[in-house]
């Protein structure tokens, strides 16, 4: 699906102005460029453009309230001055990915004075002598480099970020007293609304199933919450590190990197962190260049195994419920 017309459908009968957030992963840019993106959509906070063929960001509109931007799996290169003239609040950016080779490419992110944290993951630059010192380094402003600070902790999870920044506006609304009762209330009816929107937007996505080629990210989304929330120890829910990574998970890991998923699919798929999938795959490309890369076959055959022990696992708690 083009672009323009999957920005069309994502609207869903609202004004540019009502959204702050704007998902058009996996369709098709214009000679890789934006089209249908402008500067009305000025409330913008998330905007994800991943594997839409995307080679340049001449056409970026100004968003000067976008926070964070994915733009992994694309074909972009160069030209990121652009986002710091017109994005200038930027948190949080993405191009993992993409066909970024040097240095002196990302520098000019010098200019993002908010940006936190920055994804290059696959993207060459990442094979450069020194290059996490180097990139800290011309960007000293940056919190975290593919998911991790230099001290190698693990940037947190998106979501409790964004938890975080609620409970900070949540302490400011509560300090402004009782004339921000009224907005609290006013502040209730938008959620029930942006609700509603949501329910409407999956029902939307099976409707269009035909043209929105996102069905697998739904179904991954249904495996990484719906999947046992609790167990008898209730330990399910939690994202094995990669310590905990056994050989076999590890394979899969490597599997599904090189068919193409997404570090948030893996990382679903598996049951561990994104950073787990991402240190996992950069010891095996490592371990590649010294001659000593797994056969696909086996990977193949580890994929095949786990899929089987899967059914079965679940075949014989079928049987413990009859």
């Amino acid at each position: 699906m083009e672009m323009k017309k999957r920005i069309t459908l994502e609207l869903r009968n609202r004004s540019p102005t009502e959204v702050t957030e704007l998902v058009l992963d996996n369709c098709r840019s214009s000679d890789g460029e934006i089209e249908g993106l402008n500067d009305t959509f000025k409330e913008l906070e998330f905007l994800s453009m991943a594997n839409v063929e995307l080679s340049s960001l001449a056409k970026l509109p100004q968003l000067t309230k976008l926070r964070k931007l994915e733009l992994s799996d694309n074909s972009i290169a160069g030209g990121l001055d652009v986002l710091a003239e017109r994005c200038p609040n930027l948190t949080y950016l993405n191009l993992s990915g993409n066909k970024i080779k040097d240095l002196s490419t990302v520098e000019i992110l010098t200019n993002l004075k908010n940006l936190k944290s920055l994804d290059l993951f696959n993207c060459e630059i990442t094979n450069l002598e020194d290059y996490r010192d180097n990139i800290f380094r011309k960007l000293p402003q940056i919190t975290y480099l593919d998911g991790f600070d230099q001290e190698d902790n693990e940037a947190p999870d998106s979501e409790e970020e964004d938890d975080e920044e609620c409970e900070e506006y949540e302490d400011e609304d509560d300090e402004a007293g009782p004339p921000g009762e009224y907005e609290d209330d006013d502040d209730e009816e938008e959620g029930e609304s942006d609700l509603g929107e949501e329910e409407e937007d999956v029902g939307l996505s099976y409707l269009m199933k035909e043209e929105i080629h996102d069905e697998e990210d739904d179904d991954d989304y249904v495996e990484d919450g719906g999947e046992g929330e609790e167990d008898d120890d209730g330990k399910m829910g939690q994202r094995k590190d990669l310590s905990d990574l056994s050989n076999f998970d590890k394979g899969q890991i490597v599997m599904a990197m090189r068919l193409g998923e997404s570090i948030s699919k893996t990382a679903g798929l598996v049951g561990c962190s994104r950073s787990a999938v991402v240190s996992t795959y950069q010891n095996w490309s490592k371990e590649g260049q010294t001659g000593n890369r797994r056969q696909p076959i086996e990977e193949e055959e580890a994929v095949v195994q786990g899929e089987k022990r899967k059914r079965d696992a679940e075949d014989e708690g079928d049987e413990d419920e009859d």
